[in-house]
């Protein structure tokens, strides 16, 4: 069986080191800096954030990372 994604309207904040602050408040404190870089909480454990990086809040308000290439062939800017 195939299946689609259904049309879901997403949040999400591109992360580089200029818009931490930005980030940090976007993440309602699921952000964790304990390492030497920084590290979202995510449903599945703490997840690595890269310069360039997306950082989602899904449909249930839980956070993650995606890739640039992954996440510019999954999404498209919504209206608002």
């Amino acid at each position: 069986m195939k299946f689609k994604k259904k049309p879901v309207v997403i949040e999400a904040v591109q992360y580089t080191d200029d818009n931490k602050p930005e980030c940090m408040v976007f993440l309602e404190g699921n952000w964790d800096n304990t390492i030497s870089y920084p590290n979202i909480r995510t449903l599945e454990g703490v997840m690595r954030v890269s310069e360039g990086d997306w950082i989602i809040k899904g449909i249930k308000g839980e956070f993650y990372p995606c890739k640039p290439d992954i996440f510019e062939q999954t999404y498209d800017e919504a209206d608002e």
